[in-house]
């Protein structure tokens, strides 16, 4: 009994030396990023999920003394951030471990940024200096002007029209810039008459505008009385044919789809059936996030509405939202300040639960709701709230985009029938006729 205690003094006395060396302020009490992780789990009862990082041969200066025992998120950002990873909360006892997004914040500091910026402004003067300076700094930080003055002039090809039941589409090529070319697709009413025009940014759901949501929404828009242009995202459809799909992930994206989408807002308003007293702009998620810079660079929008998009906490986690600075406008700035400067125009906002629109009901809406107010049009601005619903352009979010419409624009609500709608294949909505996979042979 003797021995066996005092083997085990010594084993003890071995494991607390081993660990008082190591951790001294000569080695900077460092721990690997592993162990320090492990500890911190335990101590919190939390786990962390590090798939998306490598913490391997990762070491943390200082680990214990980082730990906050009555704070687990100020405990992670101090262990996490000297490797530019961050801890994004799944629930009350997971968190994954990302890589630094510096386009994504939390919720958290999306009401704080909003705070900030609504104490710069407290009355319609304020806020209109606000503005013009904010639309000024945009353009420069994206670098539109310089390609805007040396844009083409040519007017576009276009195909022959298809007709379907209560409307009609038509395929256009217009060159751009620099020698490139932007291809989309016009649906049109079959009626005749002066027709409100809406210019329709894809986002990046499967298949872009040749997918069969953009063509639901865009048919229906036109069988109820509205001419819709859809057009490619940088990299994608024909654009990916010219400049390949690795394009779309560059901060030229940024620039190039504002581009397009102010080209042919040019080229569509100037056609003999368009009301130009009734233009809008209409996107889901990443074509939410051109629908915001769109409205921002061009004045003649009457109406906008961005679909699970407009926030004060992501910019847009692709290069082509996100890729210039534009977010460092004014000291700083965020999309739900952009979309603001919108007011007094009828304005729109559908969010969900399920991504970065969850907090709009309570953050983003009434932000902007606030200077629609400096200028008494509360009533302009409006939030369809699904938050039971996920990232998508579904039918419920559809359905609010064509309430808003018909309310804004005066469309036809009788025509409202998505059964009515011709889905057509891509070779089809494609202005050079072919297959995707017969252009990459």
């Amino acid at each position: 009994m003797i021995f066996n205690r005092l083997g085990l003094c010594v084993v003890l006395a071995v494991c607390v030396g081993t660990t008082s060396i190591a951790q001294t302020l000569d080695t900077k009490f460092s721990r690997s990023l592993s162990d320090a992780i492990k500890r911190i789990e335990q101590q919190f009862g939390i786990r962390l999920k590090c798939s998306d990082v490598d913490t391997t041969g990762l070491r943390l200066d200082y680990a214990d003394f980082r730990v906050r025992a009555y704070s687990i998120d100020e405990t992670l950002r101090n262990a996490l951030s000297p490797f530019d990873f961050k801890a994004v909360k799944q629930n009350d006892k997971l968190y994954k471990v990302k890589p630094y997004e510096y386009a994504r914040r939390t919720p958290e500091e999306g009401k704080q940024m909003t705070e900030w910026l609504s104490a710069k402004y407290a009355d319609v003067k304020t806020w209109e200096l606000r503005k013009e300076q904010l639309k000024k700094e945009v353009r420069a930080l994206l670098g539109i002007d310089e390609l805007l003055s040396s844009a083409s002039r040519e007017a576009p090809q276009v195909s022959k029209i298809r007709k379907y039941d209560g409307y009609m589409v038509q395929n256009f090529k217009m060159k751009t810039v620099n020698g490139h070319s932007v291809c989309g697709s016009v649906y049109s009413p079959i009626s005749k008459g002066q027709h409100p025009l809406i210019i329709c940014p894809n986002g990046h759901f499967l298949n872009g505008r040749y997918g069969v949501v953009q063509q639901q929404r865009l048919s229906t828009l036109a069988r109820m009385g509205a001419i819709c242009v859809s057009y490619d995202l940088w990299g994608w459809g024909e654009s990916e044919d010219e400049v390949g799909a690795e394009a779309h992930r560059t901060d030229s994206a940024h620039v190039m789809q504002a581009l397009n989408g102010l080209k042919i807002l040019d080229w569509a308003i100037r056609m003999k059936n368009v009301d130009t007293k009734r233009v809008a702009v209409n996107g889901g998620s990443g074509g939410g996030t051109q629908c915001v810079l769109l409205s921002i660079l061009d004045d003649r929008f009457a109406a906008a509405c961005p679909v699970v998009s407009v926030s004060s906490w992501f910019d847009g986690g692709c290069p082509c939202e996100s890729g210039k600075p534009i977010q460092l406008a004014v000291g700083g700035t965020c999309n739900a300040e952009l979309m603001a400067a919108f007011a007094p125009r009828p304005l729109m906002l559908v969010s969900d639960g399920g991504d970065w629109t969850s907090s709009t009901p309570e953050v983003e809406y009434p932000y902007i709701k606030r200077i629609y107010g400096f200028y008494g049009a509360d009533d302009k601005v409006r939030n369809v709230h699904l938050p039971s619903e996920r990232h998508d352009f579904g039918p419920n979010k559809r359905n609010a985009v064509y309430d808003f419409f018909i309310e804004t624009f005066g469309l036809d609500r009788s025509k409202l029938d998505e059964e009515k709608v011709t889905i057509e294949p891509e070779e089809k909505l494609r202005f050079d006729g072919r297959k995707k996979q017969e252009n990459k042979k």
